[in-house]
């Protein structure tokens, strides 16, 4: 077996960054070519900007709906009658400049540490050559160069981790002042007073109530049933029950056909002929990987109809030599996915112990106000009969943490095996969901039962004691038969 030494990483995002920091620990020589910075979109222009902006959004919320309740006066020099209004605002234009300078912090500190780690890090575009394998086993790697110049790396193994870009409608094409992708938003100066979300997913349905928590009045429109089709049927009606009652309007079942600029208004077209308007239009209509003229399908690499690379479970291609990783994959569109994908495909191909990844042990969040967060088997897969279990929701208004709070939406559930009382899955709707969730995720990592996750002491008064109480309503429960 010839040794694997040489390690080629295209694409600086999470899947890319966290590899080269393996490879470099295991040793090998590793050279990252990136085009927009390390850190990727998910650090320059997804996940570190948009939690970014949503955490101001969360602040306003939180104010807004508890205030009063919790006996908070503002002295804001407005008479009585007008106190009905909002009493704080939004500056976004400084909002939008702190939103940048952390991502560009961010990814400062990451080119750091991959480069103390000993990385060469290349700026420039990086395809695989021509010609396939050597006689070794290598193949090469042809980066183009910001200048226009090109070189080429000789690679024992190829890491493809170029991530995905917004995917555009043919008549809503994006002009970066009032038909926005979620990459152009931070631009913005001023709050856009009318703004159209097209895309109910989790993009669409988090920008949707960020802004609407920063002042702005918000259309989603949504071509499904329900917000959120891919999450717990349960937590969607939550969130849009919480949308709708905060004055936004969800349109349900409405297919956006195009959206044109007229003066300083949008104009979007529904597929039944209805018209609606708004001064801003965000399109989250999802994502594109960036496989296209790479060389990827000349060297045998498999891509699906989408576009996206095909793995298996420890980021090997069809190609030898080649992995993957990250949101071009399609596997789960996670930056934590990403980077354990591109972990475990330097585990792998430079001899260490590796273990496949395992995706229902997966824990994810959406970053609306309340969060959404799931872990583990899903009420999908156990009324389609995937996993056997059952399980229990606990409404969070009976918590005494949560009553002391002002929080009245939300609920904890939990799913086991009947029987054994394994944990197998959960979901939690609430303010900061992603830290309660943590609980449920060692719980469905380790095969904890609900008796052991019971008896756990949680601190009172504290919301996380609904998960608790919930393994405690289930430890009755999973003697139950499911309904067949």
């Amino acid at each position: 077996m010839v040794d694997v030494t040489r390690i080629v990483i295209i694409g600086g995002g999470p899947g890319g960054y966290e590899a080269a920091l393996v490879a470099a620990q295991l040793g090998a020589e590793v050279t990252v070519v990136d085009r927009d910075g390390l850190g990727g979109s998910a650090v320059l222009t997804d996940c570190v900007p948009s939690k970014t902006l949503i955490a101001t959004a969360e602040v306003m919320t939180t104010f807004d709906n508890s205030y009063e309740e919790l006996g908070i006066t503002v002295a804001d020099g407005a008479a009585p009658q007008e106190r009905a209004a909002r009493v704080v605002g939004v500056d976004l234009g400084k909002v939008n400049r702190r939103v940048k300078r952390l991502a560009i912090a961010q990814s400062h500190d990451i080119t750091q540490s991959v480069t103390r780690a000993g990385v060469t890090v290349l700026r420039g575009k990086g395809r695989l050559g021509p010609g396939g394998q050597h006689v070794d086993g290598s193949r090469d790697v042809i980066v183009e160069r910001e200048d226009g110049s090109t070189e080429s790396l000789r690679a024992d193994a190829v890491l493809i981790a170029t991530g995905a870009h917004p995917r555009e409608l043919p008549d809503a094409q994006p002009d970066g002042e009032r038909i926005l992708t979620w990459t152009q938003v931070y631009d913005l100066e001023e709050l856009p007073r009318e703004l159209i979300v097209v895309g109910s997913g989790v993009t669409g349905a988090e920008f949707a109530g960020a802004y609407q928590a920063l002042g702005s009045e918000v259309t989603l429109v949504s071509s499904r049933d329900r917000v959120l089709p891919g999450e717990d049927p349960d937590a969607a009606e939550v969130l849009e029950e919480v949308f709708r009652r905060r004055g936004m309007n969800v349109m349900s079942r409405s297919r956006a056909e195009g959206a044109k600029r007229v003066g300083d208004q949008v104009e979007v077209t529904l597929s039944d002929g209805k018209v609606i308007r708004g001064t801003h239009c965000l399109m989250a209509v999802g994502s594109i990987p960036n496989t296209a003229d790479m060389g990827l399908e000349e060297a045998g690499v498999k891509l699906n109809d989408w576009g996206q690379i095909q793995v298996d479970r420890v980021s090997r291609t069809s190609a030898p030599g080649v992995y993957a990783a990250g949101d071009c994959t399609g596997v789960f569109m996670l930056a934590s996915v990403a980077a354990m994908q591109g972990r475990i495909a330097m585990y792998h191909a430079l001899g260490d112990a590796v273990q496949p990844l395992n995706l229902k042990t997966v824990a994810s969040n959406v970053f609306t106000d309340p969060e959404i967060a799931t872990v583990g088997y899903t009420a999908a897969d156990v009324s389609c009969g995937k996993m056997d279990a059952v399980e229990v929701k606990l409404p969070l208004r009976g918590n005494p943490r949560a009553k002391m709070q002002g929080i009245r939406d939300g609920f904890v559930k939990l799913f086991c095996r009947p029987g054994t009382g394994i944990v197998v899955g959960g979901v939690v709707v609430a303010p900061r969901a992603s830290e309660l969730i943590h609980s449920i995720s060692l719980a469905v990592d380790n095969n904890l039962t609900v008796e052991q996750v019971a008896s756990a002491f949680t601190v009172y008064p504290s919301v996380s004691g609904s998960t608790a109480e919930a393994a405690r309503q289930l430890h009755i429960r999973k003697r139950e038969v499911p309904d067949s």
